[in-house]
Formats: C-alpha cells, sequence, structure tokens
C-alpha cells in the first residue's frame, strides 16, 4: 500500500474512531440530554480538528506502524492527551466549563480504538511472517540492547537463515524472562544445557563490551557442545548498515586472543602526519599495508608506497584509492629494492618524505638460517640504506619496525634486525633526524606468522605441526600493532626503543588446538605432531634483554627500553666483509657480535637438548 492511500486510510478510520469514542463517552456517562445540541457538535469538531492537527504535527500517520513498539506508543499517548487537553481549554473559553468525565472516556476509548488499530496492523504485519521451522534455531548469548536488537532483526528478516529461539545472559534479574516472546534461558554456565534441551543448531555471542578473557570462556563452552559459534560484528557496524544481521562473523583467533583497544592520541597523531609526507618501506607486506591503511586516516598530503614486489604494492594502492576515494590524499607508488642505495636516494630526494616508517624486512627464521648472507643484505644493510637516505634528505622521524628476536637473538633473523637497531641507534647520534626503533612480538595473520601454515594443514586434513609442546610465543593483531607503532612515532625524541606491551605469552599447542575448534573439527580428527625445534628457534622470546629494561611506561602498552651500548666499530667491520664468508662462519659471527661468545655457545647447546627433548 503506497503512503498516500495509508494515510488517507488512517486519517478516515481515526475519524471514525474518535466519533465513536465521543458518543460512546455520553453513553457511558449516561448523559442524553446533550446529545446532538450545538454544544455536542462543537466539542466533537474541536475534537476532531485538534486531533489531526497535533497527529500530522507529531507524524504520527508516517510511522511504519509493522515496526510499532514503545516509541510509537509514546507518540500515540502524547498526541491523545494534547489533543483533549486543547478541547479542555476551548470548551472553557467558550462554554465557561470543562466536561471533565466526558472527556476522560473519550480519551480513555480512544487510547484503546486508535492505538489499538495501530498495533493491531503491527500484528497483522508480523503474522504474515510465519515461522520457518527449516531456520537453524538460534541461541543469542547477550539479552542487552545489542542482543535484543540481533533478536528483533532476525525476526523481521525473512532472509535471514536464523531463527533466534531464546537468550543467554549473566544478569540474574533478566534470567527467566521473556523478550519479544523468547526465553533468558539462563547463564552462560548453563550454555551447554540449554543447547542441548533447546536443540540449538548455532550460536551468536552479542555482547560487544565483552572482554577477551570472558570472550575465551564463553568460546570454550560453546565449543564442548559442536555447535557453529558466531560473533556480532562491531555495533557500530550494524547501526550505521554497513553490515547486516546476515553477516555474523566466525569467531577467529583474533578474536580470542586479541585484546582491548587502547584510545590514541590522534592529536598527536595527526600533528605528527596530518598534511605531511610520509613513507612506507615494506608497503606492500602484512605490517606495511597495515600501515598505510592507518596512516591514510589520518590525511597525510602524499603517502609513498615503497616496496620490492610489484603485485603487493599493486594491491595495496588500488586499495586504498577505492576506500579513500575522496581523500585528498596523494597516493605514490614505488617499486625498489631497500639493498639498491641509489635509488633509495633518487625516491627520498624526490618525495622529500618528512616522516618515514621502515617496515621492509626478511622475516623467516628458517629461510635465513639456511641464507645469512641475505639477512644480513636485507634487514641490515637494507635498514642502514634506508636510514641513510632518510638522513640525506633531513627527514623529521624515521621508525624502524622491529622484533622480540632481536633480544638475545639465536637465530640469523633476529640478528640481523639487532644489527639493523645498532647502526639506527649509531645514525641517530650523528643526524639531526629523529631515529628510533618499535619493536614487539608475531602478529596474528601476518605472512610469517604461524597462523596460516596451521589453516593451510587444517584445510588438508591435518595434522597440525608444531615444534615443541612449550614453545610460547606473544601475540597481538596486526591492526593493533600497527596503530601502536604510528603512536610510538609520535612520542620519539630519537634514540629510543619502544617495546609494544605484547600481553601473556601464548601456547604454540593451545593456539593449534584454538584453531582446530574454530574449524569445526576436533583435535582428533586433525591431530597435532610435534617435529622438534627449527635451527634458530628458541622455546620463548623476550621483548628486552637485562641491560635494556625500564619501568617506564609512557603509553598505554608502549613502553620505553634503555639503548644498550654497543660497539658500532665491529658491526661497521662485518658489514663490509660479511661477502667473504661462509655461511657457518657467518651465523656464528653475527650471533657472537649480538649475544657475545659465551651467549652463543650455551644458546647453541640449549638448543640442541630441546631439538632432541622434542623428538
Amino acid at each position: 500500500m503506497s503512503i498516500h492511500k495509508r494515510t488517507s486510510l488512517f486519517i478516515a478510520l481515526d475519524t471514525l474512531f474518535i466519533l465513536i469514542a465521543f458518543f460512546s463517552s455520553f453513553i457511558i456517562i449516561n448523559e442524553p440530554q446533550i446529545y446532538f445540541n450545538v454544544n455536542f457538535w462543537l466539542s466533537c469538531t474541536i475534537i476532531l480538528l485538534s486531533y489531526h492537527m497535533f497527529s500530522f504535527l507529531y507524524k504520527m500517520n508516517k510511522k511504519a506502524w509493522e515496526y510499532a513498539s514503545v516509541g510509537e506508543l509514546n507518540v500515540i499517548l502524547k498526541t491523545l492527551t494534547i489533543s483533549i487537553v486543547f478541547n479542555a481549554f476551548i470548551q472553557l473559553l467558550i462554554f465557561d466549563h470543562i466536561q471533565y468525565r466526558i472527556l476522560f472516556i473519550t480519551w480513555l476509548l480512544m487510547v484503546v480504538l486508535i492505538g489499538g488499530a495501530r498495533f493491531w496492523w503491527r500484528m497483522r504485519n508480523q503474522d504474515r511472517k510465519r515461522i520457518d521451522l527449516t531456520k537453524k534455531r538460534t541461541l543469542i548469548v547477550g539479552a542487552g540492547s545489542a542482543g535484543t536488537m540481533v533478536a528483533r532483526q532476525l525476526l523481521q528478516n525473512q532472509s535471514a537463515d536464523l531463527r533466534p529461539v531464546a537468550f543467554i545472559d549473566d544478569d540474574a534479574n533478566k534470567q527467566k524472562l521473556d523478550i519479544y516472546a523468547l526465553p533468558v534461558a539462563g547463564s552462560t554456565a548453563d550454555i551447554p544445557n540449554v543447547v542441548d534441551n533447546m536443540k540449538i543448531e548455532n550460536i551468536i555471542i552479542a555482547i560487544p563490551s565483552l572482554k577477551r578473557h570472558k570472550l575465551q570462556q564463553i568460546y570454550q563452552l560453546c565449543s564442548t557442545v559442536k555447535v557453529k559459534t558466531q560473533i556480532l560484528p562491531m555495533i557500530e557496524d550494524l547501526v550505521t548498515g554497513k553490515v547486516s544481521v546476515k553477516q555474523f562473523k566466525n569467531v577467529s583467533v583474533e578474536d580470542l586472543l586479541g585484546r582491548e583497544t587502547v584510545e590514541l592520541d590522534n592529536d598527536l597523531i595527526g600533528d605528527t602526519i596530518t598534511g605531511k609526507n610520509v613513507l612506507v618501506t615494506g608497503a606492500g607486506g602484512s605490517i606495511g599495508s597495515e600501515l598505510c591503511r592507518q596512516i591514510i586516516n589520518h590525511a597525510p598530503k602524499k603517502l609513498v608506497l615503497l616496496g620490492h614486489g610489484e603485485n603487493s604494492i599493486y594491491n595495496i594502492e588500488m586499495e586504498l584509492k577505492e576506500i579513500m576515494s575522496h581523500s585528498m590524499t596523494e597516493i605514490v607508488t614505488e617499486i625498489a629494492d631497500i639493498q639498491d642505495e641509489k635509488k633509495l636516494l633518487t625516491v627520498f630526494d624526490n618525495h622529500a618524505p618528512e616522516v618515514v616508517y621502515h617496515a621492509a624486512a626478511h622475516k623467516h627464521v628458517p629461510l635465513m638460517e639456511r641464507n645469512p648472507e641475505e639477512a644480513i643484505k636485507n634487514n641490515t644493510i637494507g635498514s642502514l640504506n634506508v636510514a641513510t637516505a632518510a638522513h640525506n634528505a633531513r627527514v623529521k622521524t624515521f621508525v624502524m619496525v622491529s622484533t622480540d628476536k632481536a633480544v638475545n637473538p639465536t637465530s640469523v633473523m633476529g640478528a640481523s634486525k639487532r644489527l639493523a637497531e645498532m647502526v639506527i641507534h649509531d645514525l641517530n647520534q650523528k643526524s639531526k633526524t629523529i631515529f628510533t626503533v618499535v619493536r614487539f612480538g608475531n602478529v596474528l595473520g601476518s605472512n610469517g606468522s604461524v597462523i596460516p601454515l596451521f589453516k593451510k594443514q587444517i584445510e588438508k586434513g591435518g595434522p597440525v605441526t608444531v615444534t615443541h609442546p612449550d614453545m610460547v610465543r606473544y601475540f597481538m593483531t596486526i591492526p593493533e600493532a600497527s596503530r601502536l607503532v604510528i603512536q610510538a612515532s609520535c612520542l620519539a625524541q630519537g634514540g629510543e626503543t619502544f617495546v609494544l606491551d605484547m600481553g601473556e605469552p601464548v601456547k604454540i599447542v593451545d593456539l593449534a588446538k584454538n584453531l582446530i575448534s574454530l574449524s569445526g573439527h576436533s583435535e582428533e580428527e586433525i591431530g597435532i605432531e610435534f617435529t622438534g625445534i627449527r635451527p634458530g628457534e628458541k622455546l620463548y622470546e623476550e621483548l628486552l634483554n637485562k641491560d635494556e629494561i625500564h619501568d617506564e611506561q609512557i603509553f598505554p602498552k608502549i613502553y620505553l627500553g634503555k639503548c644498550a651500548v654497543t660497539n658500532i666499530h665491529k658491526v661497521e667491520k662485518l658489514l663490509s666483509s660479511y661477502a667473504l664468508m661462509d655461511k657457518k662462519a657467518l651465523r656464528a659471527k653475527v650471533l657472537e657480535l649480538t649475544n657475545g661468545p659465551k651467549h652463543v655457545a650455551e644458546s647453541v647447546s640449549s638448543h640442541e637438548e630441546l631439538h632432541l627433548s622434542a623428538k
């Protein structure tokens, strides 16, 4: 029915209802002596005119009554009450008295008739939406505003394949109540029993404010009943229509291991980035590309995407141009190898960057163990090339993205990053450019992360290979790491080693078990196989060595490590002679230079013992 036809219908019905209510009030009060006299018709006319005037004012006939709720009921009561009060005022002016009983009964009858007609319209439309028994019986965890919104949308959305049948909520005041005719069946501890008793086929966790540790607890309960578990997207995405109720996402390892986001100092970040020329190396990589996504939100004048792989650079360029189609930021791509010193000097000269984020690096530990010269060429000399170009171009701030593997390194990859930190800190003492290092552990889903490998192994039916049952690592999500890197860059004064708070370390075997469960399989179906520690690996990672430990937290989740004193001359000597050394000698030399000879011998011995114990 068109809006004009529906409005005309409601006006006609409301007129009829008001006449019925007004006539009936005289019958109920039993005052037939004043039927059809001048006062009667005048009062009737005033009620009709005042009601239609105020219903137009409050847009009552423009409401979508098929979705009527408390808000619409308030509009009805407000319109009818003001109409009656206005009528009473007119009666007092014209007749010098008010027919209190008549007006009160008329108001009651109008509420019943007009309000009832509106809500009958809603029930009529609701009845048309018959329950589809083929839809999956769904349990909603959380009976708050988000959970009830999800339930309402699912009940109204005929194309959704989920049918809510109950809520779960830890608030004792909500338990045993019905919301939208759906029972609040218990607390989160009751999830297994509720799933079994109500034949639940799907679970939706709908608590946007849920803390990560609580989400982990709820998910563990859900995983015991082998029912598909999904989680509500960000509430603002639902409200703005960015996603719909048909787009619940599966619980991911990022949801379970990620942490609550930190409010950044956007004013400080804006002062550093907005309107400036910014360059990111390794812009096509997992960290580099996310840095670009975060940076462009702060409206730099120019964003230079520098990388060696043309496909990855092309992909991030297209993505940024699509999502920021109306942005004034100029996006420029440069295909360059950071080992090419001359090309870097040209790039920096052409674009005059004011802020540089250096994320380009070789990250795969086993590959670098077999190719130590490439680790030195790319991670150390490449970093020195980028830093030198920044110094020559008078860049204001240079940020090097480093790794926890650079602390007491047992791998060539970690040692090469440690050497890069050394040359960066040394250059800071000689340059007007602010050089700083930001160090953090593993990021979930990065190209060098174990998670993509585990997912591929699960897809193939297993087994999932874990090096050692006691292997632990720090993890954070790529967006969180990137945001904190940008925040740390704004705090830099020069020469710092910023360390990101990685939270609690995670056992790799527990990570494997979570991924198996999230994939809808059991550990028995996929299996976990321990393969032994690989060359260069250690059981646990550190974020600071004993010489760098500093207690100062300068921003939530950002710590300031002391810069350990190093002999830069030995580093320079190694960089000038590494090409003449064989792989074994080079590996030993870089580890000795970054740890000391005694530490290297101990690490090699312990590595061999752990490798044998894992087998």
